[in-house]
């Protein structure tokens, strides 16, 4: 009997097995196939300290709970760790036997300690001793309590074995061993340094290295190489590199009458020292693996072995080196948006009508410098936004702290749980009150997702209100590697409604009765429920409905059966998920007319767009919302109209553009799997995110120089 939900973990391991596949996609630039197989690694981090972290407690506390896909703990566990010990051996082995012999013959050559000529051994040797040794601290294990392991930092491990005849220094004697416990001691891989050093070599000029043929060592392999400098009188027998990765699943106890800083802080502390989940190591040594994993307490099924770089991610320090860009992406700019003012405030603009910014195609200076121009507008009265996550050196922040200091009423809604982005909000929220800013942390068991900014300025004896929404962050770093839209508008409706949203979550008021967005927990979800009622009720046998939806997960259970309804009743129903999809499609009599297709490319697809034909009146939202539990259901939320005909044109046109690819895209089967999308014999390759950006580059190259004369021929 075929499943009505597939498993949310399995789900997402089929979506990391996507960003594999354009690793190992040979049609793309060496270095760009290299980044990916570092965010499967990076991708994999996260999902270890989060969602298997979460398994492994449930599979402790409530071992016989059956989810909605009909499979117990321990069933996700196992099929979790299978099927991640798969994608982890396609990674390494695309990595050893791909990617690191097409780097050599591109003259970009990784040599491991065992190939280190005399004069490459003497360099290093020399290179650890200056900048590596004073890094390095060694931590015996034979110790009463054992040493602590950081959370995702790569480690060296030195089984030890005392030199025969060498006397040892008073009170090291116990150490030396008398039975046969083994004397290992771990050495923490330091960060802040260079992770590749150029080795003198084949067609190299000196250890600096310059020409065709560059040999590089990697941080991890010199501390391994040469750490036996760190015990005198004992001689290595074996090596080991490794990581472990631990439980970040924490959640603040926002009921702890305490500070609520102080909480959150607390839970970064735990998060450091919190359970061990995976450990990734080397096969260099079973004797250490197997006495790590016995202090870890780590089963079989929780090692995951590499053949010998930790983190792929520390080559892409190879980039310095690409100094023709032949093995990267071709440069894509992000230009400024043709119909905004670059000298001028956008007041006077968005007063005619409403700005789509779709960035990274588009630069996001528009947004920083809606905010800077608001900050030094002596009209402007007040500004009101809410923070989620940002970069750091953030324009941002530094316009929302000149904006208090000039007097102006700045209030910021910082999201302290963020996850993993926790800390850094501390500090910008500490930053900006100093600043004179009023800082609101969040809502109580509730997190603000919602991306929303607005300007209030006093013009012409009224108070006029300007409004920025978001698919994104306010980072101007993901800006540009992240896909979104936001909507710049001075609509009176939207105004109104942000002024009641804000309002609510800064004070004690109650919701509102909104015009135009809506707001989870309370109006997201029964707000597309109803929508995708009314497109059942609306659709004909002639004329059948038509729902197109982008987003990066759908696993909510109450949207998903409302799609299966629309199914049934000849609605058809288009979706582009890049992450978790539970919806299976294409099964008869239940969502054979629900089609799921899947983007991976350069840019990360962000954005969500719905889109409801409702009878020939088509309606258009963007939000800061999946279809997920967790964003309908417990997060503050906002999904927001396109109304303006020219906006709502552009975004659909972006819509449509997703559905045509059939490059990148990827086709959700009724088993899980994901199959390339089929090119008709007759069809031209279409790759959605090379058209936008000719799409924008098109625009760009339409713009009238600046100062540009023009005449006019006049005819008759």
């Amino acid at each position: 009997m075929q499943e009505r939900f597939f498993n949310r973990e399995l789900s997402w391991l089929e979506f990391n097995a996507r960003v594999l596949f354009q690793g190992l996609n040979k049609d793309l630039p060496l270095l760009e196939r290299l980044q990916f197989l570092s965010i499967v690694t990076s991708n994999f981090d996260e999902f270890f300290q989060v969602r298997v972290a979460a398994i492994k407690r449930l599979l402790a506390e409530n071992p016989g709970f059956v989810d909605v896909s009909g499979l117990t703990p321990q069933m996700v566990y196992t099929s979790v760790a299978a099927r991640a010990h798969q994608i982890i051996r396609s990674q390494q082995e695309c990595l050893m036997s791909d990617i690191l012999p097409a780097l050599a013959n591109e003259g970009l050559v990784y040599i491991t300690p065992m190939q280190y000529t005399q004069q490459q051994s003497e360099y290093l040797s020399g290179v650890f001793n200056s900048d590596i040794f004073p890094l390095l601290t060694p931590l015996r294990t034979d110790t009463e309590a054992f040493p602590h392991i950081k959370n995702l930092t790569t480690y060296a491990a030195f089984r030890l074995a005392p030199i025969a005849g060498i006397k040892m220094a008073s009170g090291s004697e116990e150490f030396r061993g008398d039975g046969d416990a083994p004397r290992i001691a771990l050495v923490e891989i330091p960060d802040g340094i260079p992770n590749i050093y150029w080795l003198a070599g084949n067609g190299n000029a000196g250890a600096g290295g310059s020409g065709s043929g560059r040999q590089f060592a990697l941080l991890q392999d010199v501390v391994a190489a040469f750490g036996t400098k760190l015990f005198p009188g004992f001689e290595v027998e074996e090596t080991l590199l490794f990581k472990v990765t631990r439980d970040a699943d924490f959640a603040v106890d926002e009921d702890a009458g305490k500070n609520f800083i102080h909480a959150m802080e607390d839970v970064l502390i735990q998060r450091k020292s919190s359970f061990p989940v995976q450990m990734t190591c080397n096969a260099s040594s079973t004797k250490i693996q197997k006495f790590l994993m016995e202090k870890l307490e780590l089963k079989e099924e929780d090692v995951y072995r590499v053949d010998q770089i930790i983190n792929p991610g520390d080559l892409m320090e190879l980039r310095e080196a690409d100094e023709d860009g032949s093995m990267s992406f071709e440069s894509w700019e992000h230009f400024y948006p043709a119909d905004l003012p670059e000298e001028e405030p956008y007041w006077d603009t968005l007063k005619l009508h409403d700005k789509i910014l779709h960035v990274p195609y588009e630069s996001y200076d528009p947004v920083v410098k809606f905010i800077s121009d608001a900050a030094d507008d002596d009209d402007v009265l007040a500004i009101k936004m809410t923070l989620y996550r940002t970069g750091r050196n953030s324009p941002i922040i530094d316009a929302l702290e000149r904006a208090a200091q000039r007097g102006k009423q700045v209030v910021v809604l910082v999201e302290l749980k963020a996850r993993f982005d926790e800390e850094r909000n501390i500090a910008w929220a500490n930053e900006l009150e100093q600043a004179g800013v009023t800082v609101i942390y969040g809502l109580v068991n509730l997190k603000v997702h919602a991306k929303i900014l607005m300007v209030i300025r006093r013009e012409s004896d009224t108070i006029r209100r300007y409004v920025h929404l978001a698919t994104g962050n306010y980072n101007t770093k993901t800006a540009k590697l992240y896909s979104d839209i936001s909507l710049f508008t001075a609509n009176p409706q939207i105004a109104n409604d942000a002024t009641l949203f804000f309002n609510l979550v800064t004070g004690y008021s109650t919701l509102q009765n909104m015009n135009c967005l809506s707001m989870a927990p309370v109006t997201i979800k029964s707000r597309l429920i109803a929508m995708i009622n009314r497109e059942i009720e609306r659709s004909t046998s002639e004329n059948p409905g038509l729902i197109i939806a982008k987003m990066n997960s759908l696993t909510h259970e109450e949207v998903i059966s409302a799609l299966y309804k629309a199914s049934q009743a000849g609605v058809r129903v288009l979706l582009n998920i890049r992450g978790i999809c539970m919806l299976v499609p294409g099964v008869e009599g239940l969502s054979e007319n629900i089609r799921v297709v899947s983007i991976v490319d350069r840019y990360l697809e962000h954005s969500r767009i719905f889109y409801f034909q409702n009878g020939g009146t088509p309606e258009l939202y963007c939000s800061s919302a999946d279809w997920m539990n967790r964003n309908l259901d417990r997060r503050i939320e906002l999904m927001f109209p396109i109304l303006d005909k020219a906006a709502f044109e552009d975004v659909k046109s972006i819509l449509d553009t997703y559905f045509a690819d059939n490059t990148r895209a990827m086709e959700l089967q009724q088993n899980g799997s994901w199959t390339p999308v089929e090119r008709g014999k007759k069809e031209e390759p279409l790759r959605a995110q090379e058209v936008l950006y000719k799409k924008y580059k098109e625009l760009e190259e339409k713009k009238p120089v600046s100062g540009e004369t023009k005449f006019e021929v006049r005819r008759k």
